[in-house]
């Protein structure tokens, strides 16, 4: 399956019922503390399931003939908590296996919508490996957290919705763990702007496949990795990389700090995986010119209110 903005196009009129059109909100540089034109913010905490995966996961369920056993998916969370949304929207059974590093919140969020869940293994590769074996045994619909066509065309309709409302910006700041959100974004800009994968310096899948020349496993730890916490580049993604222009890699320390002020000035209740794309700016890791509009993309809410100051 080829993905580009035709697929995308159609993912976007098949998961149109079931998906929310989130607000873009346009800022003055200046209102966040930067010197740009202006800054973007796709507010895709606001999505439902509370991040952008809902649209990723409702693409493959709509497309696939769900068989009785129903979908089975590994997940850090965010994924699982899609899953297990979509699952009960269309009425199917869910199971959702998590890894140990996962938050007890995002567990409770999925107990919550009726998924059953299995903590298995301290990473996310172990979780996927138990979810693969039971798959096998139940015959239920094997979805993937990023590294399935339909995920990364669900995802890229978050684009697609921004250069409807205002056109394409001049960088498009993304968060990557496995990278399906990044791949589909790169798929509908094509090159038409500049997509830059943002990723913890603990959890630098795309960064570590940039040097090597190829996908490679890496070790995951940090404040993101229960979302970003995939050990290896998606295979979709990589195959994308044409059209992301670069790959920067933030401290833990920035991205908490980005998070905390995100919700001290604006009350935004983001996850830290969501704060990477302003903890960029904000940090000075990327300085774009002033004359640039730069859409950030705010990716998930999946979060204990708790861990907010």
């Amino acid at each position: 399956m080829t993905i580009d903005r035709d697929t995308i196009r159609a993912a976007a009129l098949r998961i149109a019922p079931d998906v929310r059109r989130t607000p873009l909100w346009r800022l003055p540089g200046r209102a966040l503390g930067l010197d740009l034109a202006e800054v973007w913010l796709k507010l895709e905490h606001l999505q439902v399931g509370g991040s952008f995966k809902a649209r990723g996961m409702f693409n493959r369920m709509r497309s696939a003939q769900v068989p009785a056993a129903g979908v089975t998916v590994a997940s850090g969370g965010n994924a699982g908590i899609a899953v297990a949304t979509a699952a009960r929207a269309l009425g199917v059974p869910c199971e959702v296996f998590v890894p140990e590093v996962s938050s007890p919140a995002k567990r409770a969020a999925l107990a919550a919508l009726g998924a059953t869940v299995r903590v298995v293994g301290a990473s996310y590769a172990d979780a996927a490996a138990a979810c693969l074996a039971r798959q096998r045994e139940s015959g239920a619909l094997l979805m993937h957290a990023y590294d399935q066509p339909e995920v990364v065309a669900g995802a890229g309709t978050l684009a697609g919705e921004i250069e409807a409302e205002a056109g394409l910006p001049d960088r498009v700041l993304v968060s990557v763990g496995g990278g399906g959100l990044v791949a589909g974004i790169a798929a509908w800009c094509g090159g038409r702007a500049r997509v830059e994968a943002l990723e913890p310096r603990l959890a630098p899948t795309l960064h570590a496949a940039w040097q090597a020349g190829e996908p490679v496993d890496v070790a995951v730890s940090g404040v993101a990795a229960d979302s970003l916490g995939a050990r290896r580049i998606g295979a979709i993604a990589w195959a994308q990389r044409r059209h992301i222009a670069a790959v920067h890699l933030l401290e833990d320390e920035a991205i908490r700090a980005a998070q905390q002020r995100m919700w001290r000035e604006f009350r935004l209740a983001v996850e830290p995986a969501a704060a990477l794309p302003l903890a960029a700016l904000w940090s000075g890791v990327l300085k774009p010119a002033p004359k640039e509009r730069v859409a950030v993309i705010v990716c998930g809410a999946n979060l204990d209110p708790a861990t907010l100051a």
